[in-house]
């Protein structure tokens, strides 16, 4: 069960939005406990504009990065885009390759091989590009880490310009330019870019060179904003500043592809273009397509059907890309089930408070995802381990609670590790086969003297409680003025207390439930994606209390509630 809290704010505050912004009391409300307390900023915020953006040139080092760029393009230098096998290292090359052309030159691209490569540059295949002629190289959502590799470069005399939104070392890279907000020194205001981000801030300051009339610029700058907007979403950086703008105006533009490729994707998303899109639709539709074919295949696909010119082509590709993504979920699946049969007798949080799960030859492009899933079953951290015995290795990528700090966790272990690395949230390692009991035993000692037990109880964050009648076609209007909705800008979730199950709950594909739900000013449909087992022992007349966000329902018509968390009003009584 999810403890229940309800996100605080100022009525004074919100008040004076409601007057000042012109919105409507519960937008006044979600506004000031999203920490958006002045009147101008509200506007801002509620109407996102191409003009809200910084001069890119505030950005450390912009100013070199376009020159050296405008004479590589002037000379008919051959240049090499460096990207990663993720949503944002993609469609970063594909953004990037697009301005280069419309700038009047050409670049090449390369994007690692996830399970032969591994994140990162590799110093072989800078040595591959100098052989070749190449004498710059730019890469996208990386390269902040890499000094071997980019002094290697340096030594063939390669020119490197680092687009990266990651944390540097303290010692950075030799590179010639490093355009990241988040390098020392870096007075650029908005520092939750993603590595597309940066790229578009590069394009804004490039194109913004060529003497283009301003509508022009503006219309050029709005069409690079669809991939951008997706690699935002996708990489889940907070969809506030100059993200908000990118995301806002992106999935506007989503509505009218031009790109083959990208309606194609659309398309066997299962989505359409004749409404627009929204976030989740990116984060749940899109994006995973996307991402399967770095997790399982070659993520060249994902530029070659960008970039693709014909009809038969994309469609090929993201078919292609699609069968991927439903290869992905099986396994992710045959996974997940595995696990949580080994994990049936799980001791208690006391006793095991962090999971370490392992397997012979599970697909490591896939275990980062499996151990998501597991914390939604149990709540705890959790290390799932895929086993190589024709190496004697097992990698494994971990996800945590809040709480605990994942990565300190591991250097709790570090001398059982052959690699390791990773942040707060999220991390993976590298360690032979018989030292994971020995890893688990640390692991678990580690997470003991950290976590309290109100750590295991996951946080369920409300905005207001509200009747049945509240939800109304206006409220949905209201609600979507403050969209896109992702970190740093949260999905508003309501509660509703004590209303009756009207009916008993009809369970579906068997992990999911259906409820029609009935207070006394209106009867509402809900639906709990693998919810199936919470419903248990609930019936036709049961009263419940309600967590819930409000949708549209795409099959039916109207709205329905998209529970996120329900109890048996006794329950929530004791």
């Amino acid at each position: 069960m999810k403890r229940w809290v309800y996100r605080s704010y100022d009525s004074g505050q919100a008040e004076r939005l409601r007057t000042e912004a012109d919105v409507s009391p519960l937008a006044s409300v979600l506004l000031a406990q999203r920490g958006i307390t002045d009147p101008a900023e509200a506007v801002q915020f509620l109407e996102p504009e191409l003009s809200q953006l910084h001069d890119p040139f505030r950005m450390t080092g912009m100013r070199k990065a376009v020159d050296r760029i405008r004479q590589a393009i002037a000379q008919q230098e051959k240049m090499l885009v460096y990207g990663d096998y993720d949503v944002d290292g993609t469609t970063s090359v594909v953004v990037l390759r697009s301005v280069i052309g419309l700038a009047g030159g050409a670049a090449d691209f390369h994007v690692p091989h996830r399970i032969r490569e591994g994140y990162g540059m590799r110093t072989e295949v800078v040595e591959r590009a100098a052989g070749n002629g190449v004498r710059l190289i730019i890469t996208t959502d990386n390269g902040i880490r890499e000094t071997e590799v980019v002094q290697r470069a340096n030594e063939l005399g390669v020119d490197v310009i680092i687009t990266d939104h990651h944390l540097p070392k303290e010692t950075l890279p030799p590179a010639l330019v490093i355009l990241n907000p988040n390098q020392p020194d870096c007075d650029y205001p908005d520092k939750n870019l993603c590595g597309a981000g940066v790229v578009f801030k590069l394009a804004q300051a490039l194109l913004g060179e060529m003497g283009w009339p301003a509508a022009k610029l503006d219309r050029v700058l709005e069409s690079l904003l669809k991939m951008v907007a997706i690699a935002t979403v996708a990489d889940m950086v907070p969809l506030i500043g100059e993200n908000r703008v990118f995301t806002k105006l992106g999935l506007e533009g989503l509505r009218d592809p031009k790109n083959m490729g990208l309606r194609a994707l659309i398309g066997v998303a299962g989505l359409s273009t004749k409404k627009k899109l929204s976030a989740g639709d990116v984060g749940f539709r899109l994006g995973p397509r996307i991402n399967a074919a770095g997790r399982l295949d070659d993520a060249r696909a994902v530029i070659e059907l960008f970039e693709a010119s014909s009809e038969a082509e994309v469609t090929r590709i993201a078919g292609h890309l699609d069968q991927l993504n439903s290869h992905r979920q099986n396994t992710e699946e045959s996974i997940v089930k595995h696990i949580l049969e080994k994990l049936e007798d799980l001791p208690r949080t006391d006793e095991m408070p962090f999971i370490v799960a392992e397997g012979d030859d599970w697909h490591a492009g896939v275990i980062g995802i499996v151990a998501s899933r597991v914390i939604e079953r149990y709540h705890r951290p959790t290390l799932v381990l895929s086993c190589d015995p024709a190496t004697g290795l097992a990698t494994g990528s971990g996800r945590s609670i809040h709480g605990y700090h994942l990565l300190e966790g591991l250097e709790s272990a570090a001398d059982l590790f052959t690699r390791f690395g990773g942040h707060k949230q999220a991390a993976g390692c590298t360690l032979p086969i018989e030292r994971i009991p020995e890893l688990r035993r640390r692991l678990n000692e580690h997470a003991r003297g950290v976590l309290q037990p109100e750590d295991f109880v996951p946080v369920l964050s409300l905005d207001k409680d509200i009747s049945f009648a509240d939800v109304t076609e206006q409220t949905l209007a209201e609600l979507g003025r403050l969209a896109p909705y992702g970190l740093g800008n949260p999905t508003p979730k309501f509660s509703a207390g004590h209303v009756t199950l009207l009916g008993p709950p009809e369970i579906l594909k068997v992990k999911h439930v259906k409820m029609r739900l009935g207070a006394q000013d209106a009867a509402l449909s809900a639906i709990g994606w693998r919810m199936a087992e919470q419903a248990n022992g609930l019936r036709a007349g049961s009263l419940v209390d309600v967590a819930f966000a409000i949708e549209r329902d795409d099959y039916r018509g109207g709205l329905q509630l998209k529970l996120e968390d329900f109890r048996a009003a006794e329950a929530a009584s004791a």
